[in-house]
């Protein structure tokens, strides 16, 4: 990925330096306009599908989005800062959302009090 951006860069640079702009500013973005102003959401939508489509892989730019956080979920991460990451108003969004990813680690919270209260069982 660090390739893939900063070949995106040097791509960038070489742009802006044709179109006489001088040098990409630091906090310029990465994947913008020709002038450098942000994408439309839609564009970018656009480009995945007929990215995946290229592949021949049945990718959605959204399912990308849900695996970003169910693996954010497996790794342990609190639904607060999930919740904010994902841009969501509130955490029972999050929540309803993605409740069928946190049931696993729920499962393993039930083994481990489960083998707290019989590790001192005699029967």
């Amino acid at each position: 990925m660090i390739t893939v951006l900063r070949e995106r860069l040097k791509e960038q640079q070489e742009q802006w330096l044709a179109l006489g702009r001088g040098r990409v500013p630091p906090d310029a973005l990465i994947f913008a306009t020709w002038d450098g102003s942000p994408r439309s959401p839609n564009a970018l939508s656009k480009d995945w599908a007929e990215a995946m489509s290229k592949l021949g892989l049945p990718y959605t730019l959204h399912a990308l989005r849900h695996t970003h956080a169910s693996a954010l979920i497996a790794g342990g991460m609190d639904v607060e800062t999930l919740s904010r990451r994902l841009g969501h108003a509130k955490t029972s969004i999050t929540l309803n959302t993605y409740s069928h990813v946190f049931k696993p680690a729920d499962d393993r919270a039930a083994s481990i009090m489960d083998a707290v209260f019989s590790s001192g069982r005699t029967d």
